[in-house]
């Protein structure tokens, strides 16, 4: 490396999707009518779970916090982005890109424990229902929602110790955001161990609740399986939402990063990365009002 491109950056540029002011047009339209429909979606959800006493249950309050989380992945990405996909700037200063690449973090996160947090809460409820209203009280029920936030913030802390933005020329971030991966290929050092410890960090952060999640589901399985018929329908329509939202999640994390750091491209991980940003928090909501009973019967009412 010169000594031109040992030079810290302050500022990057955000090369995004295109230069072409007409498809940056037409994204615009796109991406601010899928942020309107999540953030409404989601609003929604909140709504019908705070005025209608049948669902304030420990579900659906693992759904709003949920739908919480969605609010914020897309509200932290989606603005500057609309407002660079316009104005042609899109210079995003050091403070700016830290800032960006930590909410990620911690909500990414909160969303993989939520997530697992929600496999117990349908583990408890199918496997062990008589001692539900023991092991799921609404005091350990924000016990355990409170945990999740701390260890979030617990598990951020090393990621912003860390020398993870020492970053030189050229100061080009080939993707619409500040995004981990791409970010750390600006270091002004070998990024080998830098890309090792995410990998650590990935499977510490998204594998052990996916392990955790799928240890529950087994069980879940084997449990509806003893049930008679009738009984099973039941059983997996109150796991389907959130089988289909885990599937849907972890399924587009693992195509972005999961394998060799040498046959990541940025611009094959951009265009996931918008499901995993924008896609995902628009779908969940919907999941959940299309695929569940109980939500469906409280929009009608």
């Amino acid at each position: 490396m010169n000594p031109r491109n040992r030079t810290l950056a302050t500022e990057f540029i955000l090369l995004g999707f295109s230069n072409d002011l007409k498809i940056n047009l037409v994204l615009f339209v796109v991406f601010m009518f899928l942020y309107l429909v999540s953030i409404n979606a989601n609003c929604l959800i909140l709504c019908l779970v705070l005025i209608n006493n049948n669902l304030h249950i420990q579900m659906y309050f693992f759904l709003c916090i949920l739908s919480i989380i969605d609010m914020c992945m897309t509200s932290a990405i989606l603005p500057r982005f609309l407002v660079d996909l316009i104005s042609g700037q899109r210079i995003i200063s050091l403070a700016a890109c830290k800032a960006q690449f930590y909410v990620l973090i911690l909500i990414g996160v909160s969303e993989c424990l939520l997530l697992a947090l929600m496999a117990y809460d349908r583990y408890v409820a199918i496997c062990r229902p008589l001692h539900y209203l023991v092991l799921m009280r609404w005091s350990k029920c924000y016990g355990m929602t409170a945990i999740v936030w701390i260890l979030s913030f617990v598990i951020l802390l090393p990621v912003i110790s860390g020398n993870y933005f020492t970053l030189c020329y050229p100061n080009q971030i080939n993707h619409f955001m500040c995004e981990g991966v791409t970010v750390l290929h600006l270091s002004c050092s070998d990024i080998h161990s830098k890309e090792v410890f995410v990998f650590m960090c990935c499977f510490m952060i998204a594998g052990l609740p996916f392990f955790f999640i799928l240890a529950s589901y087994i069980r879940i399985l084997f449990s509806v399986l003893k049930v008679k018929s009738s009984g099973r329908a039941k059983a997996f329509s109150t796991c389907s939402s959130h089988v289909m939202v885990v599937v849907l999640y972890y399924g587009i994390s693992i195509v972005v990063y999961i394998g060799p750091s040498s046959k990541y491209s940025a611009d094959y991980g951009k265009y996931f990365s918008l499901f995993s940003v924008v896609i995902c928090p628009t779908l969940n909501p919907l999941i959940y009002c299309l695929n569940n009973k109980d939500v469906k019967e409280a929009q009608r009412n």
